[in-house]
């Protein structure tokens, strides 16, 4: 099915483009959204108008958005978190995590689908996208470390990168300190079973 975009759509191309999707895309999303029309010839004759009202639209959009994609881009966000010796998380550093830090630290109000990544399941640093328009796409810096440990190596790579007044660090989970009456009696249960077993 031939589809005109009459709105710039991410990964398939900008307002005024004349596009061949597969029929149940255009007929199940783009169609209904408001996204496209059908490629008729009538609405073939409205392309350059479509595109310069969107150019317009995208220049003014660009302008609003340029000094809030400027502050995204000098963000980096940390995250300690639970991992394995091989450096896999127990769990994963969500979309909805990186939302929240977002907003914690500049009062940025960011859509979890307007991010571009898959759920963080490794230490590390990590850079996510943000689509705020099709031309603006700024990068945040996400470092996931080991609780307990400090930010260390990965913060001094990041920093290269980024400012370190823009760090932020997100409250980690409360976790029961063992006591020393429970390490011993783990210990004693353990040799006892060690003796048991010779």
């Amino acid at each position: 099915m031939k589809v005109l975009l009459i709105k710039d759509v991410y990964k398939l191309g900008r307002a005024g483009d004349v596009k061949r999707v597969a029929d149940g895309y255009g007929r199940n999303f783009l169609l209904p959204q408001g996204l496209a029309v059908l490629a008729t010839p009538g609405a073939l004759a409205r392309t350059e108008h479509i595109r310069a009202q969107a150019n317009e639209k995208r220049a003014i959009l660009n302008n609003e958005l340029g000094g809030v994609a400027e502050i995204l881009s000098k963000l980096t966000l940390t995250f300690p978190a639970k991992a394995g010796e091989t450096g896999k998380l127990y769990g994963s550093i969500t979309p909805v995590m990186i939302c929240d830090a977002i907003k914690a630290q500049s009062g940025i109000e960011v859509n979890r689908r307007q991010l571009d990544f898959e759920p963080i399941r490794t230490l590390g640093t990590h850079k996510t996208r943000i689509r705020m328009t099709i031309d603006l796409i700024p990068e945040v810096t996400v470092i996931v470390y080991r609780e307990g440990e400090s930010v260390g190596l990965l913060q001094a790579d990041a920093e290269a990168e980024v400012e370190p007044e823009s760090l932020v660090e997100m409250p980690q989970a409360e976790t029961k300190p063992e006591t020393e009456t429970e390490t011993e009696t783990e210990t004693e249960t353990e040799t006892e079973t060690e003796t048991e077993t010779v």
